[in-house]
């Protein structure tokens, strides 16, 4: 009988460990908001709803959370990748080659002494500035908004771009989106670089890029997806549930928002425990038609 217990609690402590189950924090589709006549490009967040750059009909747009229109900001000339600091909205022009601020019903052109060649992206932090020169394929920086540098050339090395799109700025980094040499790149505020990142991954335009205190997320434009990497450029998840020709992304409030410019929409993603295996770590978890993978 004593052998016989042990036989049992044994089976029942290996299907104890065969069955146990572990979870982990991913993004999970949770809902898209259709957009009625806008093909976003740009995302930025608002006092009192989200900014949408509609470049194919040369406006700004503030929306709620439900899609409706609350204002437009019209007679602009291709406005691209946008950025709010403060209240203010900054608006690159792609089509004049100009960058505009806008508070309330004033706008002011913002003053760079070097020629801009189609600005792609702006980012603001604080008094810092960062605008993707897409066709002079470099960085523009400011400290202050007087004295500008600038860096990066066309080509294919690291520090090298091809026609950059997207800008974000953290604390001591500058962050780029290098469109078409579909990959990442991040430098120091002297414009050195210091990594390459997302070159393995296959990326067919890398249109826009958002970093958090943890992660950073890149649209990948031509395959429908958005790419999760950690600080260090390694892959964590990819997002392709309700994505259509993503071209920017933003974090508001926990939720993860993605401009689908074909599909005329934002996909809404948060993020859930979901149950993984606990040998071999891969998700055991389906959300809707959701084809998320994971890389440790």
């Amino acid at each position: 009988m004593k052998q016989f217990i042990i036989i049992v609690l044994t089976a029942m402590l290996i299907a104890s460990c065969q069955e146990k189950k572990q979870t982990e924090t991913r993004w999970v589709h949770t809902k898209t908001i259709a957009l009625a006549d806008v093909n976003p490009i740009g995302i930025a967040q608002g006092h009192k709803g989200i900014w949408l750059s509609d470049g194919d009909r040369n406006r700004v747009v503030l929306i709620d959370t439900s899609g409706i229109i609350l204002k437009t900001i019209d007679s602009l000339d291709r406005p691209m990748h946008i950025a709010t600091e403060k209240g203010i909205l900054y608006i690159p022009q792609y089509g004049n080659d100009s960058v505009v601020s806008v508070l309330e019903n004033l706008r002011i052109n913002i003053a760079i002494k070097d020629s801009l060649d189609a600005p792609a992206g702006i980012a603001v932090k604080d008094s810092m500035m960062a605008i993707a020169d897409f066709y002079n394929n470099r960085i523009l920086y400011t400290l202050d908004c007087k004295t500008w540098s600038s860096f990066g050339k066309e080509g294919k090395a690291e520090g090298d771009f091809y026609y950059p799109t997207d800008v974000h700025l953290t604390e001591s980094n500058i962050w780029v989106a290098d469109a078409y040499n579909n990959r990442l790149q991040v430098f120091d505020k002297k414009g050195n670089h210091l990594k390459t990142i997302g070159e393995d991954q296959k990326m067919n335009a890398a249109t826009g890029i958002f970093v958090s205190d943890t992660n950073v997320y890149a649209t990948d434009f031509e395959n429908d997806r958005v790419l999760v990497f950690d600080l260090e450029g390694n892959l964590k998840q990819v997002l392709d549930t309700d994505i259509s020709k993503p071209t920017d992304l933003i974090i508001i409030d926990e939720v993860l928002y993605v401009t689908n410019y074909k599909g005329k929409s934002l996909s809404l993603y948060t993020q859930q425990e979901v149950e993984i295996s606990g040998k071999d770590g891969h998700s055991t978890h389906n959300d809707h038609h959701d084809h998320e993978d994971h890389k440790d």
